[in-house]
């Protein structure tokens, strides 16, 4: 019987051959690498915009916020309807210093956030600049130290309105003067409000800064 052999052929490819196919690689490879960047990219700056927008909202309603208490505060007077000859029992804002700082301060804070706004915006249309976010977050910072300040000192004169202090023979007011205790009394929880709000604005800054 006849055996038939196989004949193997080796096909030895040449060093030009392999730089021509080499490239080929890298160029299929490349646009899918470029592809993967771009779209990371992309929704890093739609989640940056989107805590911008969120930062906007929450900045417009701090100014309504502090608007409120400011005004609230300011019109805060009242007059009992009993008098006598030399004497007329009234309450107003301006008698105490501690709520007239809460008005000049809180008037500040309602300045600050109108102020504030267009660079907010900015982080919207550019959701990559580091520097109007970083502004953003100091002045914030300062402002809340503002805010908290004249609700804080202002909350403590309402509570003795309220409540007196025997032991300084401090009598509550608020029982007479209802009206002009309700209204610094709203003043003071709308002033807690706005100083929660730049708090929360100050943090979600500080997570878009870190994205970066």
């Amino acid at each position: 019987m006849e055996k038939s052999e196989s004949t193997k052929i080796d096909v030895v490819e040449t060093n030009k051959e392999k730089k021509g196919k080499a490239p080929l690689l890298g160029t299929a490879a490349a646009p899918a690498i470029v592809a993967a960047v771009g779209h990371d990219g992309h929704a890093k700056g739609g989640a940056k915009r989107g805590i911008a927008i969120f930062d906007l909202i929450l900045r417009i309603a701090a100014f309504a916020s502090a608007l409120g208490a400011t005004v609230a505060m300011a019109t805060t007077e009242e007059t009992l309807p009993f008098f006598t000859q030399f004497f007329q029992f009234e309450a107003s804002y301006d008698d105490l210093p501690t709520f007239s700082f809460f008005v000049v301060g809180m008037g500040i804070v309602v300045a600050y956030l109108v102020l504030s706004v267009p660079f907010s915006i900015v982080c919207i249309v550019r959701s990559h600049a580091v520097v109007p976010r970083l502004l953003l977050i100091i002045f914030d910072t300062v402002i809340i130290a503002l805010a908290t300040g004249a609700a804080g000192s202002s909350a403590a004169i309402v509570y003795l309105a309220h409540n007196g202090n025997q032991d300084a023979n401090w009598l509550a007011i608020c029982q007479q003067f209802g009206d002009f205790c309700q209204r610094a009394s709203g003043a003071v929880v709308a002033a807690f409000v706005t100083v929660v709000l730049l708090i929360l604005m100050v943090v979600i800054s500080a997570s878009a800064l870190r994205r970066h």
